[in-house]
């Protein structure tokens, strides 16, 4: 997801998107730990998705940002 599209989300929408992928990223980190993970670029696209709707969010409750 882009963050244009991120910056499109309501609040309460960022937020839930941002609990929804710090849970995905406990599960495929544990899924690595026991070598279950078939692809391992996965952890690495979700943690920077998570940091794209931190941005926004942190956009959002400190005014900041072009947007």
């Amino acid at each position: 997801m882009k963050a244009a599209e991120l910056r499109e989300m309501g609040l309460e929408e960022l937020r839930a998107k941002e609990r929804e992928l710090v849970e995905e990223l406990f599960h495929l980190r544990l899924r690595r730990a026991t070598s279950q993970l078939p692809n391992p670029m996965k952890v690495r696209s979700t943690r920077r998705e998570l940091a794209r709707v931190k941005t926004v969010l942190r956009e959002r409750t400190h005014g900041g940002g072009a947007g």
